[in-house]
């Protein structure tokens, strides 16, 4: 028997916080059909950045790696929080992530990797996804890593 994403994160030890709510002009989901596209997530945990700063300039890549996994399970508190559970997900289509990082850093994708895997984790094959992975100069808060996602899941 295959396991369900919520027993994975039971697994996992993971505790989904409540989805956070959006602080500008913009929604936390949107959908259209079968997709649902879930905006950026900071690595907040707890309502507090994981870690803040740049990387190559104070956040080590391991750092950002975890801030990655942090985005990636707020991610998944909205794919609950739109969806009332997350066995409507059928597939991860795509992740974006944002690197705030030095001009020299070039590690984006090991950073990535913390959201990418924490992905198929929780969805299994059904979570391995295309990705772009961006350097940037700042992100909101002085956050180190942003994440967002779209997603296949369930009709209407």
């Amino acid at each position: 028997m295959t396991a369900t994403p919520a027993e994975r994160l039971a697994a996992l030890g993971i505790v989904l916080p409540a989805a956070a709510a959006p602080v500008a002009n913009y929604v936390a989901y949107a959908r259209s059909g079968a997709l649902l596209v879930v905006s950026g997530q900071l690595p907040l945990v707890e309502g507090r950045l994981a870690s803040n700063g740049k990387l190559g300039g104070g956040v080590t890549v391991e750092m950002g790696a975890a801030a990655a996994r942090a985005c990636m399970i707020n991610i998944v508190a909205q794919l609950d929080a739109a969806l009332g559970g997350l066995g409507a997900v059928r597939r991860v289509i795509r992740l974006g992530g944002y690197i705030a990082c030095t001009p020299d850093f070039t590690q984006h994708a090991t950073v990535m990797n913390g959201a990418s895997d924490l992905a198929v984790a929780i969805f299994g094959e059904a979570g391995r996804h295309a990705r772009s992975t961006i350097g940037v100069p700042s992100l909101p808060l002085d956050a180190p890593v942003e994440v967002e996602g779209l997603f296949e899941v369930d009709d209407p």
